[in-house]
């Protein structure tokens, strides 16, 4: 009789029957590849079914993963990290290097490094920064009852639909050689203020009004303590 190479539990059949594990993991072949790429675009539960329902009905579908569903739609820290790559290949292909964050400043300071692992590292960095605006969410919507971290994961969904936006617009912009950033930058920021707003009461203008100060003060307090990042950093090795 074997044992389980997961849990070490006795196998009786074909797989595992504590954790489910097969007895005998198939090799990785070209099938394998192929299943999980689509294992990740399936329509249903998939990223085309996530994208759909979060261009359409964002916070709506956002509450109902937080409170009651979490099998519809894709993992969002999987979701913004995916997006974001995608938005990375595309504005390297076509060599759009300047991204949607630009510090002018020295490239050798410890700011200029801190910013440029922001550029080249946009899905943990927008995971950081949505934290940064979750807790403005958290003062300007104390009412409701979110913690800090279910705001972090509706942060997720909207700012990954953002860098799709992003994605699409640095697509353009590769093939056509026209300046289309600075729309790409309202539509982007139009999209989480309204997503935001109506995760919350898609009823009141105040919940807009509340989900772009958050957007706002939450990427100037990201930005503020890169900086701080930076600069301390600087001093230490100064001295």
């Amino acid at each position: 009789m074997n044992n389980c190479s997961n849990c070490n539990d006795a196998l009786t059949g074909k797989y595992c029957s504590n954790c489910g594990q097969p007895a005998k993991v198939k090799r990785i072949d070209g099938h394998y590849i192929v299943h999980e790429i689509e294992h990740i675009l399936h329509f249903e539960r998939g990223i085309l079914f996530t994208i759909k329902e979060l261009l359409i009905r964002p916070g709506q579908n956002i509450s109902h993963f937080i409170a009651e569903n979490r099998s519809r739609l894709v993992k969002p820290v999987i979701f913004i990290i995916v997006t974001s790559l995608i938005f990375t290949l595309i504005s390297h292909f076509f060599h759009i290097e300047d991204g949607y964050i630009h510090i002018d400043g020295a490239k050798k300071t410890a700011i200029g490094s801190v910013f440029n692992w922001i550029q080249n590292h946009y899905g943990y960095a927008n995971i950081i920064m949505g934290m940064f605006i979750a807790f403005w969410l958290k003062i300007f919507f104390r009412k409701y009852d979110y913690n800090f971290f279910e705001l972090v994961i509706l942060l997720c969904f909207v700012m990954g639909m953002g860098m799709l936006m992003y994605a699409v617009f640095t697509l353009l912009v590769g093939l056509t050689k026209l300046n289309l950033m600075p729309i790409a930058g309202f539509v982007g920021f139009a999209y989480c203020t309204w997503a935001i707003g109506q995760f919350f009461d898609k009823t009141k203008p105040i919940s807009y009004v509340k989900a772009f100060a958050s957007y706002v003060l939450g990427m100037l307090t990201f930005s503020f303590s890169a900086v701080i990042l930076g600069t301390l950093i600087d001093l230490i090795i100064k001295h």
